[in-house]
């Protein structure tokens, strides 16, 4: 007999992602918001090696966005860790493919979230899995629409499904 304090197999899990037979195409989201910081930025760029006069130089003055801009793509993976710990998380079986268009420029100090809507649902032929299309339009705190992307990711099925 199972110590009932170590097993857990029937609570549900805190932060479980979405299996693709909960979605269905018109269905929207919203993040979370999330302030970029200036740590962001340094690690960011740090890390990618994007040491960029416009991202490295508070004082920069031949770029043409003045200010601290943060990397369009730094925006586009905090969203995207939103999306991980909330939709995605234990069912996201791979980012297939990613289309994607910045329209304006995020600041250090800016706070950016992001609307989701599913636009396509395919269940695949096998393996209880499903490629599902969203796009996600990313804003900033002043409702100003940033960056949007159509994603395509397969998704993992309900245990035991078919």
């Amino acid at each position: 007999m199972a110590n009932p304090r170590t097993d857990t197999t029937n609570l549900p899990r805190l932060g479980q992602g979405f299996y693709w037979q909960d979605l269905e195409v018109g269905q929207r989201f919203r993040t979370f918001r999330r302030t970029v910081t200036e740590t962001d930025l340094v690690n960011f760029i740090g890390v990618t090696g994007m040491l960029e006069a416009i991202f490295i130089d508070a004082y920069y003055e031949e770029g043409a966005i003045p200010g601290r801009p943060v990397p369009a793509v730094l925006t586009y993976s905090l969203i995207e860790g939103l999306l991980l710990q909330s939709m995605i998380q234990g069912t996201g079986l791979a980012s297939l493919e990613v289309h994607k268009k910045v329209l304006k420029s995020v600041m250090v100090g800016d706070t950016v979230f992001a609307e989701v809507e599913i636009t396509g649902l395919r269940p695949t032929s096998k393996g209880n899995r499903a490629i599902v299309t969203s796009q996600v339009d990313i804003y900033n705190e002043r409702d100003e629409q940033v960056i949007t992307y159509t994603v395509t990711r397969m998704l993992a099925g309900r245990p035991g499904a078919q």
